[in-house]
């Protein structure tokens, strides 16, 4: 049974009326939690796309960016777009279940809004209806502020985001706490690291720009340090 069959599922599931709490009980454990993390992705994407008015083809394509879904599975995964878009609960409601279910794992809600910052731009537009959207998803995560402010930095067009924002380090960091820091990222973000944080294969693309900006953000430092 592939994923977007489960995720058909337990969308159904949804729409159906069964609660939002009961199905993602059943998701709270591994390999399910992967299922759980691209319904999330998914519902809250669908439900931000209509945020600026409308869902746009742009954005559609977005999430077979963001999961490669193979030709096999793209009935499927329409599917389940249409099933996310159908379903009456709020999104707030998701983010909370998401954000409990890991809550001993921030960094996957910050793989999760990376994922909903890529579809959010990908009709080329940061509309502000986005903008609030995304702004209340990430208190419901419980993020920090400046997690939030490098997330948009970085995939808003025009904000180029500060290097040692990227780091997490201080602006007075030395070299080797830049380095030290780089590492450390680099580790965390190795794909390896990311399906054991219970991303499905398919969500594991959001890191590439990630690794992207780590490594700019390293040898802008690190440069400037020689």
């Amino acid at each position: 049974m592939s994923i977007w069959t489960r995720i058909t599922e337990a969308l159904s599931a949804l729409t159906s009326g069964e609660g939002l709490a009961a199905v993602f009980d059943r998701l709270r454990t591994p390999p399910e939690r992967s299922v759980a993390f691209t319904i999330a992705v998914i519902a809250l994407g669908a439900k931000m796309a209509k945020a600026d008015g409308l869902v746009t083809r742009d954005e559609v394509t977005a999430f077979r960016e963001v999961f490669q879904i193979a030709e096999s599975d793209a009935a499927e995964a329409a599917k389940v777009f249409n099933l996310a878009r159908q379903d009456v609960a709020g999104f707030d409601e998701y983010a909370r279940r998401i954000s409990a279910m890991f809550a001993d794992q921030p960094a996957i809600l910050i793989d999760l809004m990376e994922g909903l910052f890529h579809i959010a731009m990908a009709d080329g537009t940061y509309h502000p209806n986005e903008d609030a959207f995304l702004e209340e998803v990430s208190d419901i995560f419980g993020l920090e502020e400046a997690d939030f402010a490098n997330l948009k930095a970085r995939f808003v067009p025009n904000s180029s985001p500060l290097p040692h924002s990227v780091l997490g380090i201080s602006p007075n960091a030395t070299r080797q706490e830049a380095r030290k820091a780089w590492q450390a990222l680099v580790r965390a973000n190795h794909p390896d690291a990311l399906v054991a944080r219970g991303l499905p294969p398919e969500a594991i693309r959001m890191a590439e720009k990630r690794m992207i900006d780590i490594n700019k953000a390293w040898e802008t430092l690190s440069g400037k340090a020689a």
